[in-house]
């Protein structure tokens, strides 16, 4: 399976992604991760990303696909993969198609959680993170039983630049403006489907899991 999982920021797509990991065995490649893991070693790539990560907007083009490019090519990626944050504009989901018929694969379905600003919003400016391993919480939907302590390993919880309201609202802005033009790319080829992400999430991963039956 050849999957690529979309959405809005907030739309809750890393909790979906690891419930179909655990289900489905499947590889997970997020490319926030690469740049995350970059931005925190330092790195030339790393610094470039770290520009735009802060400031909301997209990482240039000729960094994701190279990173994408170099991911996907690892021997662990064969027998299929899960996608999470890429491609997020038309010129990436060309590159993408590139990318894949060299491989002599091609993308089995486009699955994309659907949420409204208003909850976004809500959703992003409450989350924290962990600055030891990562682990993800909610003020409001997902708190940790000590407040800003990890429950995984006592680390410090804290809010990233990117989840603050402001930069939300930019990143937003980006993904309507730069992201969404990609449904109809993808509708065209028919592997578009669609999930109404303002559910529980157990019923999300219930339609998500129907989108992908016939796989």
């Amino acid at each position: 399976m050849y999957i690529l999982l979309m959405g809005p920021p907030g739309a809750g797509k890393g909790t979906q992604a690891e419930k179909l990991i655990e289900d489905y065995k499947l590889l997970h490649i997020s490319t926030g991760d690469m740049f995350r893991a970059a931005v925190k070693a330092g790195t030339e790539m790393g610094k470039k990303a770290k520009t735009y990560m802060d400031a909301g907007g997209l990482v240039p083009d000729e960094v994701t696909i190279g990173v994408v490019r170099e991911g996907l090519s690892k021997p662990e990626c064969a027998d299929g993969f899960m996608l999470d944050g890429f491609p997020r504009t038309l010129e990436q989901a060309v590159a993408l198609d590139k990318i894949m018929a060299d491989m002599g694969k091609k993308l089995d379905v486009v699955l994309n959680i659907n949420v409204p600003d208003s909850e976004l919003i809500d959703r992003v400016v409450g989350r924290r993170v962990c600055k030891e391993c990562g682990a993800t919480y909610h003020i409001k939907f997902n708190p940790s039983k000590v407040a800003d302590k990890c429950d995984k390993c006592g680390g410090m919880l804290y809010q990233r630049n990117d989840d603050k309201e402001e930069t939300a609202k930019n990143r937003l802005d980006a993904y309507h403006n730069q992201t969404e033009p990609l449904f109809d790319y993808y509708r065209k080829v028919g592997i578009y489907k669609e999930v109404n992400g303002l559910q529980h999430i157990d019923k999300v991963y219930g339609d998500v899991k129907k989108a992908l039956g016939k796989f």
